[in-house]
């Protein structure tokens, strides 16, 4: 997916911390939580996304970890949906 494509539905006024599916290329979807920190700006301008799994939000919510979060590459991504 592209950047623009993906800030789409990130930065939109009903997701901000919302779980999101991420549907990749060549692995199963996974729930997660972009996250919007001091680099954001940063990481969006190169299609990097950093992205909290389900395994880890309920631990991030609580202690806004960022080791909790890991990076993707938003090349790998087919599509963003939401987490119903």
């Amino acid at each position: 997916m592209t950047s623009e494509a993906i800030v789409k539905q990130v930065e939109s006024g009903n997701n901000p911390g919302k779980t999101l599916n991420i549907h990749f290329k060549q692995r199963n979807t996974m729930k997660g939580l972009f996250i919007i920190g001091n680099d954001y700006k940063d990481l969006k301008s190169k299609n990097l996304w950093r992205i909290v799994t389900n395994a880890n939000i309920d631990e991030w919510k609580k202690t806004k970890d960022m080791n909790l979060a890991r990076i993707f590459n938003g090349v790998e991504f087919t599509r963003l949906s939401d987490d119903n």
